[in-house]
This record gives structure tokens, C-alpha cells and sequence, in this order.
């Protein structure tokens, strides 16, 4: 149910890590190698990026299939950028949200997509939904389980959590609540990756003080992807990789 990708390092143009690579973002939205769930993604896509020292990243999202985007083939090619966020998007429901519905998400310096699906949707989230703000319930983008699950990130972030506590929390939280969920959830704020490994596949390539990716599959053959264990918290910047287990609900 989606594909996403997450990139720091040296700064790149967009197409050098979504299009040109052999297995790219681009042609995982047609022909994902490692997709449990669904096969083709095109109800929407996006990226976020970040660029000259404005922390505020910038965001192109379509409705469609991103293979059909020929303006974005063309913008890919020149921007350029040290961080990005891109999803590719197989839509739980059917819906009228559009590109509202498509990752990333954002606020502030914050980029998040979530790659999976909320049990029992919507019904079982009614009661985590009920402990958020109503201001934050009238700002949801969309009416789809994975703009609510970035609502309860952010109200975490923005409660004062750093990134990983908010995200590991809202991960069990929503196990809890909607059993049999798929939470791979994906996170940065342009210079730190946060991404869960829950019920999906997910992998990273790190090159120290070079790069990391952290992507739901590799987008090339090279020997230095390693896949994510189940049920695993990742941080990841240019320096180094973490791996923390996340504990199962009780």
C-alpha cells in the first residue's frame, strides 16, 4: 500500500534518486520488486524537499500516477537538493481527497508519509482520535487513516517529543488500537530520517558522511542496501544509523 523514500547527503537532483536509479521511486509506482501488499501504485504521489537554508521544505503533490506527470519528469531533472521525502500512493479507499490524501505530509520543518494501512479503519481509531485537539482533527488534510496517523505524530512533536520517542509512541499506540496495522511510517525534519519498520518491508543504504537512504526497497543492485528488521525504529543522518527494537503492545 505505497512506496516511500527518504534521502540526505550530498545534494542531488531530485531524478538522481527518483527516476534514473533502475528501480527507482518512478518505476516502483508500476513495478515495486518487493511489495507486499497491492502492485501498482497510482492514486498519487508526492516529494518534499528541502532548499537554500529555508527549513521549511517545499512539496510537489498530484492526484494521478506519477508516470503520467510529465511536468514532474522535467522538474526533476533541475532541482536539486541535501534532503527529500517522496511517496508513491495505492490508496486504502477509494476517496475525493486527491492529492490532499498524498504524502508527504507537512508542517514546519516537518516531512512524513506512512506506508500501510489502519485496521479496522475508521472505527478503531475513533478513540486515539478523540484525545487530539479539535484544532488538530479540523486541520487533517484529508479524511484517510494516514492523515490522521500524522496528526498523532505531530501532536507528539509538537507536545516537545523528539522525533523518534513520537514516532515509536504513536506506533504502539495505534497497534494497540487497530491490531494487524501496518506502520511503516517515515519522518524528517531535513536533516535526521525517523522511519518504523512495522508490517511492511523497509531498507537503508548508508555511505558514513556521505548519505543515507531509507526507502521501502532498494532502487539499485548496490551490495550496501540492508534490509530493516520487523518491528524496528531507524534514525538516520549522514553519520551514522540507528536500529532500536520497538516493543510489542501488551
Amino acid at each position: 500500500m505505497c512506496r516511500h523514500l527518504a534521502y540526505t547527503g550530498d545534494p542531488l537532483s531530485l531524478g538522481e534518486v527518483l527516476v534514473r536509479p533502475a528501480h527507482g521511486l518512478h518505476r516502483q509506482s508500476w513495478a515495486p520488486r518487493r511489495q507486499r501488499y497491492g502492485t501498482v501504485n497510482a492514486d498519487g504521489f508526492g516529494v518534499g524537499w528541502y532548499t537554500g537554508g529555508d527549513p521549511v521544505p517545499a512539496r510537489y503533490r498530484r492526484s494521478g500516477p506519477i508516470w503520467a506527470d510529465l511536468n514532474f519528469s522535467d522538474l526533476a531533472r533541475v532541482i536539486r537538493t541535501g534532503t527529500l521525502l517522496a511517496a508513491v500512493r495505492d490508496a486504502t479507499e477509494a476517496g475525493a481527497d486527491g492529492e490532499a490524501a498524498a504524502a508527504p505530509f507537512a508542517h514546519g520543518p516537518w516531512l512524513f508519509s506512512h506506508n500501510g494501512a489502519l485496521s479496522g479503519w475508521p472505527g478503531s481509531a475513533a478513540g486515539l482520535a478523540a484525545t487530539l485537539p479539535a484544532e488538530a482533527l479540523l486541520r487533517l488534510a484529508a479524511r484517510c487513516d494516514s492523515a490522521l496517523v500524522w496528526a498523532l505524530v505531530l501532536h507528539r512533536l509538537d507536545n516537545g517529543d523528539e522525533a523518534g520517542q513520537a514516532v515509536a509512541d504513536t506506533v504502539t499506540d495505534l497497534a494497540v488500537a487497530a491490531p494487524g496495522s501496518r506502520l511503516n511510517l517515515l519522518l524528517t525534519d531535513g536533516a535526521t530520517i525517523t522511519a518504523t519498520a512495522w508490517g511492511d518491508t523497509l531498507w537503508y543504504r548508508h555511505v558514513p558522511g556521505r548519505s543515507a537512504v531509507v526507502a521501502s526497497e532498494p532502487y539499485d543492485d548496490d551490495p550496501l542496501w540492508r534490509e530493516v528488521p520487523d518491528r524496528t525504529l531507524l534514525t538516520a543522518d549522514r553519520t551514522d544509523v540507528l536500529l532500536t527494537p520497538l516493543k510489542e503492545p501488551q
